[in-house]
């Protein structure tokens, strides 16, 4: 990890760098959480913990910016767990492996193996960083550190009216320089719960295991308009296929592993009759060859793999396969409509993120999002449809609101003259379809002005997540010059 020490700004990649020493997969936050708790108090900042976990830490204003608005500014301190299969790591205990690596756009910070926590690593590392400087300009600031965005946003959900005295939020877990986010598309997950029916295994079969890996995943808001394929969707196409032409029964199905992450791999154990082995062989062949071809301008590492495990004893019943993979094949999946009001921006979409078996129940988790509520409810009841009809219960729950977009917000304009300063050039003013946490804070504080802006993260939520080394630097002058120009108190 030294190879991040000459970068600059330095003190933020020394932070960044020491953020990735320490384990912080959601739901897992207690070591980073003690850790930046233990350096605000080292620094002589007030830092509290609220009651779900969330912290904020105040710094007086430097001297002459006393009657300037009070700023916050806002990160989640967990990251996304995903690994490539394999890679050895155990996101609870090891440590994050960030390395550069040059390509044809310029230098870029990824991991070894796994996600690289970028996301949202570099705005909390930017964050503290304005905390342990004594040569940047700010008025009272104010920096709130969340919980759990990433698998829930609980650290939102319960941030309390009356902890903050702030009234404009700098939200930092965007992720394109050049643009500037007035909002966000809401969401909310879905859980359906089939009951599976075993049976003994027919005689005259063997067994396997089927997967599918090497495919690129990334996060299902920003990443889920590039084609990237599902790898839940494309091997129960295949098992759905295989079944009505060969006399193949499924004893486990298994793929993804977060609901706001694009499936990278997926697998399914079954038996077969023993006629049926040549021939399945020959159209897995055909099928993989077609889908290389068909996805070869997005994804390049496709991989579908054919071995023979341990026997099994029970099969799921011909009733319960069928109903399964067929109610999995017609789920929707990917972009549902592109906004009219924005171009080129995702109205609704969907993601099929994880599917799991679990003794004699069947799990299937998606996650909607949509710029408007009538859009996340016109999702959700097309989802609702497909598993009642067969036969499923179904749950939803994590509902949380867009970001509304207000035009005419000061800080907006401030951020967007000061970028043009800054860098000859307007920014574009944004709305993304991944989802923040501007929207929630809302609830509490109704009166806050609200902007996100970041440097540009490429394929987060995925192994091949990298960030670019110089739009770091230009986010982070952005930053303290934005800090420095917050109008005073009316």
């Amino acid at each position: 990890m030294s190879t991040l020490a000459h970068l600059q700004p330095n003190k933020l990649w020394q932070i960044f760098q020491h953020i990735c020493s320490i384990p912080h997969p959601s739901k897992h936050e207690q070591k980073i959480s003690l850790w930046i708790q233990s350096w605000a108090q080292e620094l002589g900042l007030n830092v509290k913990e609220d009651a779900v976990g969330n912290l904020i830490i105040k710094k007086p204003a430097t001297a002459g910016m006393e009657n300037k608005k009070g700023v916050i500014l806002q990160a989640h301190m967990d990251m996304v767990p995903q690994k490539k299969a394999d890679t050895e790591h155990d996101f609870l205990t090891d440590a994050i492996k960030p390395y550069i690596i040059s390509e044809a756009d310029g230098d870029w910070v990824t991991a070894e193996g796994t996600t690289l926590g970028a996301d949202n690593g570099i705005g909390l590392a930017s964050a503290l960083a304005v905390l342990g400087s004594d040569d940047i300009p700010h008025g009272p600031l104010e920096v709130l550190v969340t919980i759990d965005e990433e698998a829930g946003m609980t650290g939102a959900f319960g941030l309390e009216a009356g902890w903050l005295e702030g009234e404009l939020l700098i939200n930092t877990d965007s992720e394109q320089e050049g643009e500037v986010y007035m909002g966000c598309a809401g969401g909310i997950d879905g859980e359906a719960t089939f009951a599976i029916k075993n049976e003994a295994v027919p005689a005259d079969v063997e067994s396997f295991n089927l997967s599918i890996s090497g495919l690129k995943g990334g996060h299902s808001g920003v990443d889920i308009h590039t084609g990237r394929a599902n790898a839940n969707k494309l091997l129960v196409r295949f098992l759905l296929e295989a079944s009505h032409e060969f006399d193949i029964r499924l004893t486990e199905l298994n793929g993804g592993s977060l609901r706001n992450a694009i499936p990278r791999e997926a697998d399914a154990s079954f038996v077969i009759s023993r006629a049926h082995i040549a021939p399945l062989k020959a159209k897995l062949a055909e099928y993989l060859s077609t889908i290389r071809h068909n996805l070869s301008a997005v994804e390049t590492g496709i991989d579908m793999l054919l071995i023979s495990p341990e026997t099994f004893d029970e099969c799921w019943t011909q009733d319960t396969q069928a109903t399964i993979l067929r109610a999995l094949n017609a789920c929707p999946n990917g972009v549902l409509r592109m906004s009219d009001d924005i171009a080129g921006i995702v109205e609704t979409s969907l993601n099929l993120g994880v599917m799991r078996s679990k003794g004699n129940k069947f799990v299937a988790m998606t996650l909607i999002r949509s710029l408007h509520d009538d859009g996340r409810l016109e999702a959700q009841t097309m989802v609702q449809s497909v598993f009642e009809l067969a036969g499923a219960s179904i749950k939803f729950s994590g509902a949380y609101p867009g970001w509304k977009p207000d035009t005419s917000s000061p800080l907006m304009q401030t951020v967007r003259d000061t970028y043009q300063t800054l860098f000859n050039k307007v920014p574009e003013i944004m709305v993304i379809h991944a989802g923040l946490e501007c929207g929630l804070f809302k609830t509490a504080y109704p009166h806050w002005d609200m902007v996100s802006f970041g440097p540009t993260i490429k394929f987060p939520h995925s192994p091949d997540e990298k960030v670019q080394i110089a739009t770091v630097a230009q986010y982070w002058q952005l930053l303290v010059a934005v800090l420095a120009n917050i109008p005073a108190r009316q």
